[in-house]
């Protein structure tokens, strides 16, 4: 749903969404990020049906311009690229730096 180049036109509507940090079963040191208007654990479920192995999603945050969200934390892991859209990075330090982006874009009251 994400690649690393410019955003499509449809990726650049999701205004509000889940950016989610997934893993890999054939990948124990990398991560996936990703984003998605519908629930995190489906978007895993979908992409796990396209590959040979499993997705899990390891942390996910609700947030407003969740496609923003995602391609700045791409971004900011761009040295740490694995391939294609694998970033050999800990899944603590993708939540840290999800959490601390969603502070600059307000994320979507729960309540």
């Amino acid at each position: 749903m994400f690649t690393d180049s410019l955003l499509s036109d449809n990726e650049q509507n999701i205004s509000e969404g889940n950016v989610c940090i997934m893993t890999h079963s054939f990948f124990s040191d990398v991560i996936r990020i990703g984003f998605t208007d519908n629930d995190p654990v489906d978007y895993a479920l979908t992409l796990s049906q396209s590959t040979p192995g499993n997705y899990s999603v390891v942390f996910s945050l609700k947030c407003k311009q969740a496609s923003n969200v995602a391609f700045r934390i791409k971004e900011y892991l761009s040295n740490k690229k694995y391939v294609n859209e694998f970033y050999e990075v800990s899944p603590k330090v993708a939540e840290h730096l999800l959490k601390r982006e969603t502070l600059r874009i307000p994320v979507v009251d729960m309540a």
